[in-house]
């Protein structure tokens, strides 16, 4: 599994297995979050799959999902803010490549830390969200 660390409260990754949600709670992890759709593409595990290991290891899990390429909608940035502020952490949040998680967490953070904060913590966990900053400015 490769577990990038946005924060204290958030690391994101790419798309997991139900087996990982075990390991993912051997790790510390409370909660799950996932941002990919069901269906995007063939073989991936769905929410349920994803929701019922969770369960079995103890973990929260919810289901925000996003679809792929643009900037995910409004109502999604405030879902993840929500999420992050009522799950137990830490909590691991997938996608396909981790990109999507990332730039939910990006918005959700916008006005609550400087936008170069959010930038570079995105940077040191191998996401360029650099041309997201001037959204992060304006909504700080």
């Amino acid at each position: 599994m490769d577990i990038r660390k946005l924060d204290d409260r958030l690391s994101v990754a790419p798309q997991i297995t139900p087996a990982e949600v075990t390991e993912a709670a051997a790790l510390g992890f409370r909660a799950i979050i996932c941002n990919r759709p069901d269906g995007e593409a063939p073989g991936q595990p769905t929410f349920e799959e994803i929701e019922r290991a969770a369960k079995a290891a103890g973990l929260e899990a919810r289901l925000i999902p996003v679809a792929s390429g643009g900037l995910p909608p409004t109502q999604a940035v405030a879902e993840m803010a929500r999420a992050l502020d009522e799950l137990p952490g830490p909590v691991l949040a997938f996608c396909r490549s981790g990109t999507r998680s990332t730039i939910l967490w990006a918005l959700a953070q916008a006005g609550r830390r400087p936008a170069a904060q959010i930038v570079a913590a995105a940077r040191e966990a191998g996401y360029d969200i650099a041309p997201l900053a001037p959204l992060l400015e304006t909504a700080a």
